[in-house]
């Protein structure tokens, strides 16, 4: 039997785990490998980065995509288990694939934050592409998965981490000081709402100030008018208001009507600067493309 596309591992990914106990990788594949009868060497078959298997890689997409419509759920890192939603779903009999996911809201706005104008249940619009452009669409759909995952990881761990993440990114962004610097004003309670200082540069000409909110709820307009009067207690010019979940637009729109800057960063905000600046992530893959080196076959 070929290797199935991820679409069709779907419905047989919810079965072996519809006996609602938590699943590790390994024993997903091997149990999954059995029931679509793949051979040894169908199993072994590499992506042509040759770091991971097809089936490897077309399971964790199914896995993925099912976790997004909260079909399947991950509560400890590296197990996942079957939903009541998921039993729900498994029991229409019906074909589980993208199409059927998107009856769920949480796959839509899934979908929405993605943007992609591809349309993942056919063809047609991929045919109209180049290969380079698939390859942009690929890479995209795979960052923003990504960045999911790590707007989850984040909101699991304790808040004191979430502080340290948000410096050590700012370091990484390159602004200057250190960690020493950075970590001064790190968990002294009270203090107007001011969670770190970090230095604009390495002289120390400005200092910038964070909050760190790590927060399930909308951050709202309220929140922002007490870091910016902390900020003008301290008589501070820039802030920086981070958090793990999102900002209402009134709270966007009053940092535009205020002379002191506040920059705000939302939990994606956070994930997609993580994945640039390559903290909290690491190198899975990476493919070369190539062209023609004309200078080369220039005949004198």
């Amino acid at each position: 039997m070929t290797i199935p596309k991820f679409q069709s591992i779907m419905r047989p990914l919810l079965g072996h785990l519809g006996d609602g106990q938590l699943h590790g990788t390994a024993e997903t594949l091997a149990s999954l490998g059995e029931h679509f009868d793949l051979s040894e060497t169908e199993l072994d078959e590499l992506l042509p980065s040759g770091v991971q298997t097809v089936f490897k890689n077309r399971v964790a997409w199914a896995k993925s995509y099912l976790k997004q419509a909260a079909l399947v759920e991950a509560p400890i890192r590296g197990k996942y288990q079957i939903t009541e939603r998921g039993r729900e779903a498994f029991a229409t009999d019906e074909i589980i694939n993208m199409k059927f996911l998107e009856r769920y809201e949480e796959y839509q706005a899934f979908r929405k934050r993605s943007r992609q104008t591809q349309d993942d249940s056919s063809g047609a619009v991929a045919e109209e592409k180049t290969p380079e452009e698939l390859v942009e669409v690929g890479h995209k759909r795979i960052k923003q998965e990504l960045a999911g995952e790590l707007v989850d990881r984040i909101k699991a761990c304790p808040s004191e981490f979430f502080e340290k993440l948000v410096v050590d990114l700012l370091l990484a962004m390159g602004y200057g000081g250190s960690r020493k610097d950075a970590g001064e004003a790190i968990g002294r309670g009270g203090d107007g709402g001011i969670d770190g200082i970090i230095k604009e540069d390495r002289l120390g000409l400005d200092v910038i100030y964070m909050q760190a909110k790590k927060w399930e709820n909308t951050v709202g307009r309220p929140d922002i008018q007490k870091f910016a009067g902390a900020l003008q207690g301290r008589r501070a010019r820039k802030g920086i208001f981070m958090t793990t979940s999102e900002f209402s637009r009134e709270a966007r729109e009053y940092v535009t009507n205020i002379d002191t800057q506040i920059v705000l960063l939302d939990g994606r905000d956070l994930a997609d600067l993580m994945i640039d600046f390559n903290l909290g992530v690491s190198l899975k893959s990476q493919y070369d493309i190539k062209e023609i080196d004309g200078d080369y076959f220039e005949v004198d």
